[in-house]
């Protein structure tokens, strides 16, 4: 076995809690069960994956293993990566049928007919995942195994899912493999994305519910109080918009936990409304600008916004429909917004 193998099957290891190690090896397959009864796996991490590297060399373990390792680990911890989605686009019908094997073949010829030193490998899930593990290298250097990208791929859907790796140069050449593997003939990052994959799917196979009605709100109760039921009417008054804000939450965002997103962008095409008198605008252009959101829970925290007290329920529509604006990328490019006159001061 190489040594660049082994050091990488042992720095895969090292990074696996050691209670999970058995299992994560279970899981890949390349020892046998004879072979995994020998191991010790109460003594230190280090010296594990020292006995586990010495199995795979007697097996003759290979690169293929090593990234075969590589992808279940990702897959188990697939958390630790930062996920974007990608939307593919078809000219023509659907695709009834898929053929995995055709998939590979096309994707590989693809990749290497531009770069010869890659290590491309593919592990399929029951889900219909396809997970795709391509290590880069240049046409004078051999594949960098510590620096791949990752590609999550539900055959007969649009939808791709990509970590990839820091050189971003590479990006265009693995987009273009997975359009021609895939019979598509358009790509398009769609602007989100998150460390949470399932949150990702959730949102674009639409997974969870959610509700886009608006809702006026309720005014308050008019009239002259009496003092001694004033107290009694601010009580049912606080009640009332407690309930009413509770009311627009879930209207807006459904009565489910949210879609773990990390990140949104809209790009704007905004028309300002003001008294001609003002003059503040010399042109009728519509002004464009791109607005982005990020928080560790972008949704959740919109959630919490109005019952914090920090914006009034209900939300604007631009952002209680992002999952929904996410899914319809290709259909909805920009959103035009129309303010009202008092948005712009003189």
């Amino acid at each position: 076995m190489d040594e660049t193998v082994a050091e990488y099957i042992r720095r895969t290891l090292l990074k696996i809690p050691r209670d999970e190690i058995k299992m994560m090896l279970q899981k890949w397959g390349f020892l046998s069960e004879a072979q995994l009864q020998t191991l010790n796996f109460n003594q230190i991490k280090d010296n594990i994956s020292q006995e586990i590297v010495q199995l795979c060399e007697e097996n003759s373990a290979d690169i293929k293993q090593a990234a075969t390792l590589d992808i279940i680990y990702n897959y188990i911890y697939q958390n630790k990566r930062m996920w974007r989605v990608y939307q593919m686009k078809t000219s023509g019908e659907e695709f009834d049928y898929f053929d995995i094997i055709d998939f590979k073949k096309k994707f590989k010829g693809t990749l290497r007919t531009t770069l010869k030193n890659v290590t491309i490998t593919f592990k399929e899930y029951e889900d219909n995942a396809i997970w795709i593990r391509v290590a880069w290298g240049t046409p004078y250097k051999k594949p960098n195994q510590y620096k791949p990208s990752y590609v999550v791929y539900h055959s007969q859907t649009p939808y791709v899912f990509i970590s990839a790796s820091v050189l971003k140069s590479n990006l265009p050449l693995l987009c273009q493999a997975l359009i021609v593997a895939s019979s598509y003939h358009d790509i398009r990052e769609m602007e989100l994305r998150s460390h949470s994959l399932e949150s990702l799917k959730d949102i674009v196979f639409k997974r969870f519910s959610q509700n886009y009605q608006t809702y006026s709100p309720e005014p308050l109760l008019g009239g002259k109080v009496k003092p001694e039921n004033a107290d009694k009417r601010i009580i049912h008054e606080n009640r009332s918009e407690k309930e009413r804000i509770h009311r627009l939450n879930q209207e807006g965002f459904g009565g489910g936990p949210q879609p773990k997103l990390e990140f949104a962008q809209y790009r704007l095409e905004t028309m300002f409304k003001s008294d001609p008198k003002m003059d503040v605008l010399d042109k009728k252009e519509p002004f464009r600008c791109l607005v982005k959101f990020s928080s560790p829970h972008l949704l959740e925290s919109l959630k919490s916004l109005a019952p914090a007290g920090m914006a009034d329920a209900q939300l604007s529509p631009l952002l209680t429909c992002i999952p929904h604006k996410a899914r319809n990328y290709f259909k909805i490019r920009e959103k035009k917004c129309f303010f009202p006159e008092s948005f712009v001061s003189p």
